[in-house]
């Protein structure tokens, strides 16, 4: 029996949302060589500047699990989605046209809050539709992040080969973003819960810090989301460097990583329906941790591009699935998915620079090596995402017969 129109319309506005989401952030990323001259930045100083972005997303994961419990995933998605438009206009106009640095901290500010919160209410709503459809859909939700990120890199690198000023770039992107994220929260799911439960103080955010299993959920997130980090942040430079190829192809194997990711999620929800959670996490992990040491060590430029595609594959179920289990009772969802948020976003804080230090001792190629050495002992923490024996009615029925 197919599932209810209004459940597809939520399932289509969720992915909706995802891609928005990718493509702000994306937007941004695509014009920072532009920001950085037109603001006559160092790299150190640019680094710094970028830290405000990550400092909004930080400091509204804790908070969004609350505000999610709050308002509903809807509101809380809408005041996101205006949240990044606002920061893309503030950054590109104070970039591009003003000039003026502090500005555009507020703006990249605005942004990173905005990706946070809707980080943790759009993966609770993707959680919930996930029940209500019977079967795993939530690595697809992840698939159209990336393909909103990789919208928004090239839609970012033709506005820079034609010139188009980087106020007037980010603006249209703003509207795209706000206006297109208030439309998809129409289909959202409606939220009926009770009035006392919907104003319940916190929603059990600090219960859920200490519940065993979330905080498990959290750590295995962290890893896989450093493991998919530490790709999109060195494998071009550890191409180049340690390889010795061209830019172009050092771009080229990070575009096997992107790609080989995206597929990953769109086609793995079949074996996780088929195997479950666990039995295919054991093996997509085992498969990152050999590709990334493929990559290290590989002779030739196939063999090492062989092993950027194995550790794409590896690398992408964990962050989505990990955001599943921790959903798995719908009522305790939003502060179980803020919580695992923010103990997976440590990993896009950290890893930058503790691969840079490692790299500075022994070479960026050879500091790719903690990845494996990451996952292996984080093979035992897999057995935390078996969805809990006494679950909500409609939680996970697929999972809970695989796992």
């Amino acid at each position: 029996m197919p599932p209810p129109r209004y459940v597809i319309a939520a399932r289509n506005g969720v992915a909706a949302v995802f891609g928005l989401n990718g493509l702000a952030v994306a937007s941004w990323f695509a014009r920072v060589p532009a920001a950085k001259d037109a603001l006559d930045l160092t790299a150190g100083q640019l680094g710094l500047l970028m830290l405000t972005l990550s400092a909004g997303a930080v400091l509204a994961l804790p908070a969004a699990g609350m505000v999610a419990h709050r308002l509903g995933a809807a509101r809380t998605v809408a005041t996101a989605g205006v949240s990044m438009a606002a920061g893309l206009v503030l950054a590109g106009v104070a970039a591009g046209t003003w000039g003026w640095i502090p500005a555009v901290g507020v703006g990249l500010f605005a942004i990173g809050f905005g990706a946070g919160c809707c980080e943790v209410a759009m993966n609770v709503e993707a959680a919930a539709v996930e029940r209500l459809l019977g079967r795993t859909i939530m690595p697809r939700f992840h698939a159209a992040w990336s393909l909103g990120t990789v919208a928004g890199a090239g839609i970012g690198a033709a506005a820079a080969r034609l010139d188009v000023p980087i106020a007037a770039h980010l603006a249209s992107m703003a509207v795209i973003v706000g206006g297109g994220t208030l439309a998809a929260i129409r289909y959202f799911l409606p939220d009926e819960r009770a009035e006392e439960e919907r104003t319940a103080k916190g929603g059990g955010l600090l219960a859920a810090w200490r519940e065993p299993r979330t905080v498990l959920i959290g750590l295995l997130v962290l890893v896989m989301a450093f493991t998919e980090g530490t790709a999109n942040d060195w494998l071009a430079v550890a191409f180049v460097d340690g390889h010795g190829v061209s830019e172009a192809a050092g771009a080229a194997s990070f575009g096997v990583f992107v790609a080989a990711m995206t597929v990953g999620r769109t086609v793995g929800t079949v074996a996780l329906d088929r195997w479950g959670r666990l039995k295919v996490l054991w093996v997509t992990m085992a498969f990152a941790a050999a590709g990334a040491a493929v990559t290290v060590y590989a002779d030739s430029l196939a063999l090492a591009l062989a092993g950027v595609a194995l550790w794409g594959v590896g690398a992408c179920l964990g962050f989505p699935v990990g955001m599943s289990a921790a959903a798995d009772e719908e009522s305790r969802a939003p502060a179980r998915v803020s919580v695992v948020a923010v103990i997976g976003y440590t990993a896009f804080l950290a890893g930058p620079p503790l691969v840079g230090l490692l790299g500075d001792r022994v070479g960026v190629l050879r500091a790719l090596l903690i990845v494996p050495l990451l996952i292996v002992p984080a093979l035992a923490l897999v057995p935390a995402l078996r969805p809990p024996r006494v679950a909500e009615p409609a939680a996970a029925p697929v999972e809970a017969a695989k796992a």
